[in-house]
């Protein structure tokens, strides 16, 4: 690391801290040669390899902003979006790989997606997996009622199936 005052082409570690959401390292270093200090963040990089082939760096902000637009109309907040591309990146990083592609990334939004809102699932899904036919939504559909009906903590607490179950 070179000293940004003197650039000097060393530097001696005085103090490293993780960030908040642990995905980073904050060290305080110190210039053997002028003694001024100074920090560095250091953080693993993640690169998604598109489907064409080119590599470009992982961000949440193009995550929230795809999944925005499945969102729209719902009500869903900018802050669940953030957790939701939080998430996201968390699994993503969990495989161990420095690359990953971006089908791979598609995937893992589809969980947390589900989750947070299941219109914007549907919404998110259809465009992902290309739905060509009304069977294909029907299918998801299908498989969304079956999970509800297999767990009964989300017909509880979703207020549609409530209301089904009091017969409305």
């Amino acid at each position: 690391m070179h000293c940004p005052f003197c650039r000097h082409p060393d530097s001696r570690v005085i103090d490293s801290r993780t960030s908040d959401d642990g995905l980073s390292i904050r060290r305080r270093r110190q210039c053997p040669n002028c003694g001024r200090r100074f920090s560095t963040v250091e953080t693993a990089s993640l690169n998604v390899v598109k489907r064409s082939g080119v590599t470009e760096p992982f961000s949440r902000e193009k995550v929230m902003s795809g999944v925005r637009k499945a969102c729209q109309g719902r009500p869903v907040t900018d802050a669940d979006l953030a957790l939701l591309a939080q998430s996201v990146e968390e699994a993503v990083r969990q495989t161990g790989s420095s690359q990953v592609d971006a089908n791979d990334i598609g995937l893992a939004i589809l969980g947390p997606l589900r989750d947070l809102d299941e219109v914007a699932y549907l919404r998110f899904a259809s465009v992902y997996r290309a739905f060509d036919s009304l069977e294909d939504f029907e299918s998801a559909i299908g498989q969304l009622r079956a999970d509800h009906a297999t767990d009964p903590h989300r017909a509880a607490t979703d207020p549609e199936s409530a209301s089904d179950t009091l017969g409305r």
